[in-house]
């Protein structure tokens, strides 16, 4: 049943929203302030998956084909989408659940994305996106490609992520006392308490195991995806087509109600309007968003978090080139202004 979508969606938005899993701040993070922490528990997500999805693979629950790697594509579709999440404040999958709390910016990003998508994918943009992603090398496997197995791949994915998790732990806590009277209970849990990225990333990571039987059984096979049911949203609307409904629009549709359900219980719900400058810019990297991942064959969870779990080269180029997009985006939205500003300032002093 296709209604399995929403539930999965509605998971997926309330996790990421009550654990602020922000991949463009993460990213951006990596480059401004030298914090890993959510790469890492990018990493994290990623490790649980492919464990739990090539377990589904061996015992038949599921099939997967890795394809054709078209590398063109991949590398100058995810360089522009990196670009793009800057712009409009979130990835594709934060742009949804981030609309679910009422952030207006997020709806015009999201707006500009949905279009976008469907040009690319149906529109007067389509040649252009199949010319590019004609250029292919034959094997999209990692194993394949190398010649062994897959969980060898996995197990040292595994093993970072161990080494990982042993370094964070063993890091010096800063400790601030609290006046507040220390809360216990599931309401303090689920609506109160900050979640860790590495315990949200687990969650996500399971999450994404559940999305592979579920969306199978109705016939799409694959994992997580936001890219082509958001635009598939756009081209139901303007041609009444149902086949375009399917189990990924109502995973997307239900991330925006699994964050709404977070964003209300959580008393962070309310309507924020964006200047005129911030609505561009929205406007434009929703745009850059959609034009990218589209070309790229996925987005920062297509393409980073599912594609990567399969052990494709899709997926991991396209994460390492999100990421040199967002740091090129960063350096000329954050950085480079500010050095402007600093200068200016030494300057007239």
């Amino acid at each position: 049943m296709i209604i399995t979508g929403l539930i999965c969606g509605a998971l997926l938005g309330f996790v990421m929203q009550r654990g602020r899993f922000c991949l463009t701040g993460g990213f951006r993070d990596m480059y401004i302030a030298k914090d890993n922490r959510m790469f890492y528990a990018l990493l994290i997500a990623i490790a649980v998956q492919s464990i739990g999805v090539y377990l589904l693979i061996q015992t038949g629950v599921i099939q997967f084909s890795a394809g054709a790697f078209p590398w063109v594509a991949v590398i100058i579709g995810s360089f522009i989408f990196g670009i793009g999440i800057v712009f409009a404040g979130g990835c594709a999958t934060g742009t949804w659940y981030r609309a679910g709390e009422g952030l207006i910016g997020s709806w015009i990003a999201l707006f500009g994305y949905m279009v976008m998508s469907a040009v690319m994918k149906s529109g007067f943009l389509f040649p252009v996106n199949q010319s590019l992603q004609a250029t292919t090398l034959p094997s999209n496997s990692i194993p394949e490609t190398l010649g062994v197995s897959v969980w060898i791949f996995i197990a040292i994915l595994v093993a970072v992520v161990i080494w990982i998790l042993i370094k964070e732990v063993n890091k010096p806590k800063v400790v601030i006392p609290s006046l507040k009277p220390k809360r216990t209970g599931l309401s303090y849990f689920l609506f109160e308490k900050r979640w860790h990225p590495f315990f949200t990333a687990v969650l996500i990571g399971a999450i994404a195991i559940l999305a592979w039987p579920l969306s199978q059984a109705t016939g799409r096979m694959a994992g997580l995806g936001i890219t082509t049911p958001s635009a598939n949203i756009i081209q139901y609307s303007v041609t009444g087509d149902v086949s375009y409904i399917n189990w990924g629009v109502f995973l997307v549709l239900g991330i925006f109600l699994g964050s709404f359900i977070a964003a209300k219980a959580s008393r962070e719900f309310r309507f924020r309007m964006p200047d005129t400058k911030t609505g561009i810019n929205s406007f434009i990297g929703g745009n850059l968003m959609g034009f990218g991942a589209s070309l790229a064959g996925g987005c920062s969870i297509g393409n980073g978090l599912v594609m990567t779990a399969m052990m494709t080269w899709q997926g991991w180029i396209s994460l390492l080139f999100i990421i040199l997009g967002t740091w090129t985006a960063s350096y000329f939205v954050f950085v480079r202004p500010q050095k402007i500003k600093a200068q200016s300032v030494s300057t007239t002093a």
